[in-house]
């Protein structure tokens, strides 16, 4: 799926709205980050970070990619 270039969302999503886009929790997508099997987030501040949501959006198309050769 390709996504254009000016569709005005921003390029960065918040732990919050990546788990409501991937229905898993914060806590789990951290877990699963750190073993790999999620996108890495972004250090953006001392207490803060940040998914790329282009990304995200692509590790769920993988998700959804692999039920369909499963």
């Amino acid at each position: 799926m390709t996504i254009p270039a000016n569709d005005n969302k921003p390029r960065l999503m918040t732990p919050k709205e990546a788990a409501a886009a991937t229905t898993m929790s914060r806590v789990l997508l951290a877990r699963m980050s750190k073993e790999n099997r999620f996108p890495q987030p972004v250090q953006i501040g001392l207490k803060r970070i940040a998914y790329v949501r282009a990304e995200v959006d692509a590790w769920i198309e993988t998700a959804i990619g692999a039920r369909a050769a499963a």
